[in-house]
């Protein structure tokens, strides 16, 4: 790898990761707790079994990254997506601060020489860097999951995360986004 790439990446990936845990922390903070285990039909996930789901999958793939195959044997896949009620919010809260702790501390701790290092994942072989991109498009897909049902499930009263749907906020956001960075200069 070039190394100013090496130097910037786990930077730059840790500040995609909260990026997409913001969007998760705003959607959650705007939710009641019968909201967190609402579904919209039989066959989708509530956000809680979603929350439990990213738990896990952060919990196995995060601890010992660099040392241990990213799916443990004490991880439950299968339990993630059961219903575990009675969970409070504040439970639900725990695990996903958990989650994203456990996440964060590892990419804290990898250096950019162990970047080609190789890991394993479910046996599968790969170099660090890759097993860090493959978390980085599995996190954001259920962060979106959530980000959606919240949305759905507070209806007119929802505020935009990003750019609001109306004519004309693009391109406000745009010039507001060249007015902030010219002010910079």
């Amino acid at each position: 790898m070039n190394h100013s790439i090496d130097n910037s990446f786990v930077k730059d990936a840790t500040k995609r990761f909260l990026y997409y845990k913001t969007l998760g922390d705003q959607t959650l903070e705007r939710l009641q707790e019968a909201d967190l285990h609402r579904q919209p039909n039989e066959t989708s996930n509530s956000i809680a079994v979603i929350i439990q789901h990213l738990h896990g999958n952060m919990m196995s793939r995060w601890t010992n990254f660099l040392t241990e195959d990213g799916e443990k044997e004490w991880r439950r896949r299968d339990e993630e997506f059961e219903e575990n009620r009675p969970a409070t919010k504040e439970q639900i809260m725990q695990l996903w601060e958990e989650g994203w702790q456990c996440l964060l501390s590892a990419l804290q701790q990898i250096q950019s020489n162990q970047l080609l290092q190789p890991i394993t994942i479910r046996g599968e072989s790969m170099p660090a860097y890759d097993a860090i991109l493959r978390q980085l498009a599995h996190y954001p897909y259920h962060v979106g999951q959530i980000v959606y049902l919240g949305r759905l499930f507070v209806g007119k009263e929802w505020q935009s995360l990003s750019i609001p749907k109306a004519k004309g906020a693009s391109r406000a956001f745009n010039e507001s986004l060249k007015a902030t960075t010219s002010n910079k200069k």
